[in-house]
């Protein structure tokens, strides 16, 4: 498994994906090996085990894109040499480094693509990194031998590069939540089941700034909590921090899984922004733990919380969901029911892994059995 910094999982959803699906592997029988990045001065190329899983420790020795394409190239010629003396399937994680694929089709390594999101698209990036990156998706969908795409609409926008058979579309996964304990709500000086949960990056494709100013439009008696880093050195940041009234509650970004999960779980609901995307990660954890959601209104989320949303598409909007939602109880358990069926319907790690095992299967090179353990 390539693509990601490594398992355990702390920098994202892919690191999340890869160790869900990874140890659901373990557990069925497979060998599964996990390219991790080493940061650490002087690191060398290193192998270790982590809960049943390879891990193969390849050091970055320079910071930001630099190091990332040095790790993803070590980690790649490594893969290559590797996969052709035992016969093994890559799954690699993202495009952004799409062209170092041509290292593993050279050797003739079975190499399937999760191919993430449009990227290239996303506001957040310049003219010159919008070109880099469509030029990467290019080489991904050219060089890899399968493509997964995590929403219809994604798999939709693949087609459109290559045949719709080189495509699988396999979603995100997330834990069903049926419990949390209250401690860390009430250490961040919460109140179970007084506050709606907000979890994005700062940026505007995911409208937290409408968000921040509906629910700061009036008093609720309620809190909105808000996870992330803000800086007020940055424009748009500075104008949340700006907008919101004093029950906006900014948290930090926090990474620790149980602490968010129980944030999440003890909340009346959760606000989902996005805009642009496919399947997002903490959309599916917000159905995982049975939370209401409001959710911005685009084909990517319908078809994630279907029913589990009330949607909105404006300033205007999120104040009339926030109304709906808070004025009637009977709606509030409505939704919350129609996000745990969404969730067991759809999203539970179980099913993906069920999914990528099927694909791994069909691409190995030849017949080959998972390794007893």
């Amino acid at each position: 498994m390539l693509g990601t910094r490594g398992v355990p999982a702390a920098h994202g959803g892919f690191e999340t994906a890869v160790e869900n699906i990874g140890l659901d592997l373990v557990d069925r029988g497979w060998r599964v090996v996990v390219y991790c990045q080493d940061d650490e001065p002087g690191a060398e190329l290193r192998t270790d085990s982590w809960k049943g899983i390879d891990r193969v420790h390849v050091p970055a020795r320079h910071d930001g894109p630099r190091g990332t394409i040095e790790f993803d190239l070590g980690a790649v010629r490594h893969a290559a040499r590797e996969a052709v003396l035992d016969g093994s399937v890559c799954v690699t994680f993202g495009y952004n480094t799409g062209v170092l694929n041509s290292v593993l089709r050279s050797r003739g390594v079975p190499n399937i693509v999760n191919m993430d999101g449009i990227e290239w698209k996303r506001a957040r990036w310049s003219g010159p990194e919008k070109a880099f990156l469509w030029t990467q998706e290019r080489a991904a969908c050219w060089l890899g031998d399968h493509l997964i795409a995590d929403h219809p609409e994604i798999a939709r926008h693949l087609e459109t590069r290559v045949r719709a058979e080189k495509i699988t579309t396999i979603a995100y996964g997330a834990p069903t939540i049926i419990d949390a304990p209250e401690r860390a709500v009430l250490e961040h000086g919460l109140e179970p089941g007084s506050y709606l949960t907000l979890v994005a990056r700062p940026v505007p494709e995911n409208s937290i700034l409408e968000v921040v100013r509906a629910f700061s439009s009036r008093r609720w008696g309620r809190q909105l909590v808000v996870l992330g880093s803000y800086d007020r050195e940055d424009p748009y940041q500075r104008a949340v921090l700006d907008a919101a009234s004093d029950e906006v509650v900014f948290l930090g970004a926090i990474y620790e899984t149980d602490i968010v999960s129980a944030l999440r779980f003890h909340s009346v609901a959760y606000v989902h922004g996005h805009q642009v995307g496919g399947t997002n990660p903490s959309l599916v954890e917000a159905l995982g733990c049975g939370n209401p959601v409001i959710a911005h209104d685009n084909r990517y989320n319908r078809w994630v919380a279907a029913a589990a949303a009330l949607y909105f598409s404006d300033e205007a909007g999120v104040v009339t969901a926030l109304e709906q939602l808070f004025s009637s109880p009977d709606l509030a358990d409505a939704l919350s029911r129609a996000a745990r069926a969404r969730h067991s319907a759809e999203f539970t790690w179980g099913q993906i892994t069920d999914q990528y095992e099927e694909l791994v299967r069909a691409h190995l090179p030849s017949v080959v059995e998972p390794v007893e353990r």
